[in-house]
């Protein structure tokens, strides 16, 4: 058998670190939606879950919500929980309501990230409408009621991970977002 050439030999490790090169690349740029779609699906790390509406049964347990409120300084609102916690029976729909503030002169636009501790509880909070599902613009010294719709899912007391849960944090976090 004939030897290969070592120009031969250094084209083909050229090619296959490009090769490397170029799909680490790819993943890097599909990691954050390829992340967020999986947190979406399992509830990953407090993700909730969308739903269009409450199941037909509720379960006979209660589970208290206690309802967070932030807000990035560079924002320029005042944003806070109109309850600070409700006891809830699992399976239920119910609403609650957050209130924002334009504290400046300008008209802004704020987004909402949101998680939910216990982490695992997130694969069973779900929101049906939520504030947080769209950007919030409001004028100048203008006041809004952001109301969300959710509910427990009764899976969770079939989950030995989560059926101990008594308290669940839905906390959100108002940023100014890009208006492009």
């Amino acid at each position: 058998m004939e030897p290969v050439p070592n120009s031969k030999k250094n084209l083909r490790v050229a090619a296959l670190a490009g090769g490397v090169f170029f799909a680490m690349v790819g993943l890097a740029y599909a990691s954050v939606p390829l992340y967020a779609l999986f947190c979406q699906v399992t509830g990953f790390n407090g993700t909730t879950q969308r739903a269009t509406a409450a199941p037909d049964a509720a379960a006979d347990k209660f589970i208290s919500v206690r309802f967070d409120s932030n807000t990035a300084a560079s924002l320029g609102w005042n944003f806070k929980a109109k309850q600070q916690v409700m006891k809830i029976r699992i399976g239920e729909q119910y609403m609650a309501h957050y209130s924002a503030t334009n504290l400046t002169d300008r008209a802004l636009t704020g987004t909402a990230v949101f998680n939910v501790t216990p982490a695992e509880a997130g694969a069973y909070f779900n929101k049906i409408q939520c504030f947080c599902f769209n950007k919030q613009t409001l004028k100048p010294h203008e006041s809004a009621d952001l109301p969300i719709d959710f509910f427990v899912d009764p899976a969770i007391l079939d989950d030995p991970d989560s059926k101990s849960i008594s308290e669940i944090t839905l906390s959100y976090t108002f940023f100014p977002a890009d208006t492009n």
